[in-house]
């Protein structure tokens, strides 16, 4: 399966004061440096961090990034999607790879239209 998610911080705590700008840059190096120990493939980009594995282990993760930001402030927000396909791995990169297929051969169709 592969689970997209974004935690993030509300309310202040002794950590959030010492960023007075209000980014939650800190409570989210926390959470990624979760996921990256957790030995499972991941991906981080400005929105979401998805990580693949079988489910136990993913959602184990996300509630051990969830409680690390839960440090930065006196409510945690977690927004989650998830793909469940059994039977199927690597799909952190194989979506990507037939999407980038897909675009290739349309660009070649349409270029001989």
């Amino acid at each position: 399966m592969l689970v997209a998610f974004s935690v993030a911080p509300s309310g202040s705590s002794d950590l959030s004061r010492e960023n007075p700008d209000g980014s939650v840059h800190d409570a989210v190096a926390a959470a990624v440096a979760v996921v990256r120990e957790s030995g499972l493939p991941n991906h981080t980009d400005s929105m979401f961090t998805t990580i693949e594995g079988e489910w136990d282990e993913v959602m184990a993760v996300v509630k051990h990034a969830t409680e690390a930001v839960g440090r930065y402030g006196t409510r945690v927000s977690l927004v989650l999607k998830a793909d469940i396909r059994p039977g199927h791995t690597g799909e952190l990169t194989g979506k990507l790879d037939r999407l980038e297929a897909a675009l290739a051969e349309q660009e070649q169709f349409e270029g001989h239209s």
